[in-house]
């Protein structure tokens, strides 16, 4: 017969030798070495990408007053040259008075026409090393040599934003005097900055020169936005640069830009208007286009407009346009005088 006293010293028995036998497991394990491999996690992991930031104005678009310090009409000439139907970009000589470099857009040769506020054929000059890939803006301002102007040219136009670099043609501005014109001259000095974005590829029409600090900057153009980003200076053109990002504004499809000689003024615009920034004094290019501009006069007078830029001397700025898409009519020139 069991009794309960047989069942507890069973009971005791077992768990006594299951002890036992854990006990040796354990230790013939480690004699033999042997051990627990851990499960590793073998899920391919990327870091986490960085967002790029754009400082914001905090002004409404929609509350932008007109400034008063410029003709509401602009003087207006046709190009003397009929077969420039893409112009893109406009930019002042520093060296030559009145004179304007002007250029057209991808599919065109690899060359900056010469003209003024009458529409002249002045010249041309032919960056012999260089393609046009979509060449969309110029501007003139200093460069690595103190006290010589050199101008721009914007290889940044990207309609499909499938190029992962752009790039920035300069040389310094030929001297005319002396020549008759038109002038027909090759550039084969060049110097070539590769730029790329922070936040991808992306369509460009508008370049600036910092005449106080030789930054370059780039506008983006987009729906209702522009993303306006910075190349310091200098710029290396041995190695490619990524470009700081300076402000995003709620400014649509931006095809052009420029900054004023004395770099106390900014003009961005659209084909349908222009914006304008006049800067207090010390205030640098970054900071001020966070502050609110004003609408400046546009006559709407260009089939597709492009290109702005400021005279040299001040006393206004110029537009052009576009006009391949529009049978019957002329590229123009039109200047609108400070009062």
């Amino acid at each position: 017969m069991t009794t309960p006293f047989n069942v507890n010293k069973t009971t005791k028995y077992i768990k006594r030798g299951l002890f036992c036998l854990l006990i040796i497991i354990a230790t013939a394990c480690k004699k033999t070495g042997s051990s627990v491999v851990p499960v590793k996690d073998t899920v391919a992991t990327t870091p986490p990408v960085t967002p790029v930031v754009f400082p914001s104005p905090t002004y409404d678009p929609a509350s932008l007053d007109t400034t008063r310090l410029f003709n509401a009409v602009p003087v207006t000439n046709h190009l003397f040259r009929t077969d420039l139907v893409e112009i893109s970009g406009v930019a002042a000589s520093r060296l030559t008075r009145g004179l304007l470099y002007i250029h057209n857009d991808s599919g065109n040769p690899n060359q900056v026409y010469l003209t003024d506020g009458t529409g002249a054929d002045k010249g041309t000059l032919t960056l012999t090393r260089e393609s046009n890939r979509d060449w969309e803006d110029i501007a003139v301002g200093p460069g690595p040599v103190a006290g010589k102007s050199y101008v721009y040219v914007a290889d940044i136009g990207d309609n499909d934003a499938k190029y992962k670099t752009i790039m920035i043609y300069r040389f310094p501005e030929p001297d005319l005097t002396g020549k008759t014109l038109p002038v027909t001259l090759d550039i084969n000095d060049v110097d070539k900055i590769e730029l790329r974005y922070p936040d991808g590829s992306r369509n460009a029409e508008t370049l600036m020169i910092d005449p106080k600090t030789k930054d370059i900057y780039i506008a983006s153009k987009e729906n209702n936005l522009s993303k306006i980003y910075v190349a310091r200076y200098p710029q290396s053109t041995v190695a490619i640069i990524t470009l700081t990002p300076v402000v995003k504004l709620l400014f649509n499809k931006a095809t052009g830009g420029d900054i004023s000689a004395d770099g106390t003024e900014i003009l961005l615009r659209s084909k349908e208007s222009i914006w304008y920034w006049k800067l207090p004094a010390g205030l640098s290019i970054t900071a001020g286009l966070l502050t609110k501009p004003q609408y400046a006069p546009y006559f709407n007078n260009e089939p597709q407009g492009e290109g702005v830029c400021f005279a040299a001397d001040g006393s206004g700025y110029y537009t052009n346009t576009e006009v391949r898409d529009y049978p019957g009519s002329l590229a123009t020139i039109s200047f609108y005088k400070r009062k």
